[in-house]
This record gives C-alpha cells, sequence and structure tokens, in this order.
C-alpha cells in the first residue's frame, strides 16, 4: 500500500495523539502554571508530530530519514520532561505510564520506519544513460 499523506501513517496519527494528551496533560494544577516545562514538553510533543510530517513533505531518502531521526529525538525529549513532571507531582502515576507507553511506542515505530527506509533505498551503480554517456 502507498501512502500519499503523512496522516495516512500511523506513527504520525499516533503523534498526534501523543501531542493531544500532553497538552491536556499540562492544562490544570501546578503543571499549568510551571510555564518553562509546560511550553517545553508541549513544544518537544509537537515536533514529533511536525518532523514526521516535514520528512514525509522531503524528495529524497536521506532528508526523510533524517527528520525521522529528529522526530525521534524529541520523542525522547517528551519522555525525559515527563520523568521530571511525575517528579514534581504534575502529574500522576498513571498519565506518567500512559504518555511514557506512547512515547515509546512512536519511538519504537520511528525507528522501524527508518530501518525500513535505509533497506529501501539500495545504492545502486549509475548506468551510462545515467550518467549521459550512451544510448
Amino acid at each position: 500500500m502507498k501512502i500519499s499523506r503523512f496522516e495516512d501513517l500511523v506513527v504520525w496519527q499516533r503523534s498526534k495523539e501523543l501531542s493531544l494528551e500532553v497538552y491536556h496533560a499540562t492544562t490544570a494544577g501546578a503543571f499549568a502554571r510551571d510555564f518553562g516545562l509546560r511550553d517545553q514538553v508541549r513544544r518537544a510533543a509537537v515536533s514529533v508530530m511536525s518532523n514526521i510530517a516535514e520528512g514525509f513533505g522531503r524528495f529524497t531518502s536521506p532528508e526523510v530519514r533524517r527528520f525521522l531521526s529528529i522526530a525521534r529525538g524529541s520523542a525522547s525529549e517528551v519522555r525525559s520532561q515527563l520523568y521530571l513532571a511525575q517528579e514534581l507531582g504534575y502529574i500522576t502515576d498513571a498519565q506518567h505510564r500512559r504518555l511514557n507507553a506512547l512515547c515509546v511506542e512512536v519511538d519504537r515505530m520511528l525507528a522501524a520506519l527508518r530501518t525500513s527506509l535505509e533497506k529501501s533505498h539500495k545504492p545502486r551503480v549509475p548506468s551510462t544513460q545515467d550518467l549521459g554517456l550512451g544510448t
């Protein structure tokens, strides 16, 4: 099945779900008042889905893989910040488990997609036609 829109990627759908859940978790209590951490974790979560979309819009496989790597880094950033939020009492243990599980799931999906792209991008020796040397 050929994917023609980034919205059809399950990893993008899951990363959007992560972003929405992060926004919901950061809207109440002390988390809502900790502007620095709140804004940073939100930006990192949105960065995951945004980099997947931006990578999808690129023309070359190396560019796509680069943006998937950036998205993966952002997912790790979210996970790190969620540990701090849990330790500070901003989110419950149940919220932390749910959000962390989503981050891990997205991370695994991104890694699998990147590996799949690497395997499908097999270098080949250019032909004389490719080089403009023959007919």
